[in-house]
């Protein structure tokens, strides 16, 4: 009988104990960024299967790609769900949200929600799986400059998420993720044969003025915020206030380079369809 008691309590106790890890897990501040970050890698896996999936059964053109080709294709695919995600969160965070608002008080750069810190978990998710696709495959996939790129979001971003510390910032810059959808339909035209349509021409102009304003303009105004509230940026810690000088700096310059690239494209496209 006391054998049997003991071994009920023990099981009591055991199932108590069980119940409040998981209830500690649950409610740890490591749960939403695991978890989000998870779901972006699995995210990005499911869509370049379904794109696989539903190009070859719609997209006549699909089939005659080369292998390489089809990978991109399909790579492409989650690029331009994960920026029109992230872009919509990123508008809706900087321009509509009072999370970030000068209205209320305490430091904009140390303010973060649940909502905030899962969306930056789910970018730093996709941005790790294209980062293996693009070192799996590279140089196929994007060369030395898109491994920086991908390095330099990766660990800002994550470390936004994981501290609170600059989300303002991170979403502004993750804004010029607005430019990607205009950059893979660029891609797909020209794959599928169509670099000489109307469509590729105005293509070009759509992305010409989509960069100037995401990549450019909005750039210029995150520095210029970055200024107003220097008293609040300089409070971070010295990897935070690293991260959200030098990451934009070295985007900025990147940006424009890339820029300029686009208007030489932009120019030789006009001119043949003269």
């Amino acid at each position: 009988m006391l054998v049997s008691e003991q071994a009920t309590m023990g099981i009591t106790l055991y199932q108590n104990h069980a119940e409040q890890l998981l209830k500690d897990y649950v409610l740890a501040d490591s749960f939403i960024p695991c978890t989000s970050i998870i779901g972006g890698i699995f995210a990005s896996k499911v869509v370049y299967d379904l794109t696989q999936t539903i190009s070859a059964i719609y997209f006549k053109s699909y089939a005659s790609l080369s292998k390489m080709q089809r990978v991109e294709w399909n790579n492409r695919a989650i690029s331009t769900l994960h920026a029109i995600f992230i872009t919509t969160i990123s508008l809706y965070f900087v321009f509509w949200s009072d999370l970030y608002s000068d209205q209320f008080a305490g430091l904009i750069t140390l303010r973060c929600s649940q909502l905030s810190t899962f969306a930056l978990g789910v970018s730093v998710g996709y941005f790790l799986a294209d980062l293996g696709m693009i070192l799996w495959f590279y140089p196929a996939l994007g060369g030395f400059e898109y491994v920086i790129h991908h390095l330099l979001s990766i660990a800002a971003v994550a470390y936004a998420m994981l501290t609170g510390e600059g989300q303002l910032y991170t979403y502004m810059v993750l804004i010029s993720e607005t430019t990607t959808p205009g950059i893979n339909l660029r891609w797909y035209l020209d794959a599928t044969g169509k670099k000489r349509s109307r469509a590729y021409v105005i293509n070009g102009v759509v992305i010409f003025f989509a960069w100037l304003v995401a990549r450019i303009i909005l750039f210029m105004y995150l520095f210029y915020h970055f200024y107003l509230h220097y008293d609040q940026v300089k409070q971070l810690r010295s990897v935070g206030l690293l991260l959200v000088s030098v990451v934009p700096l070295v985007l900025t310059v990147m940006n424009l380079m890339w820029f300029v690239k686009i208007v030489k494209g932009l120019k030789k496209t006009i001119a043949k369809t003269q």
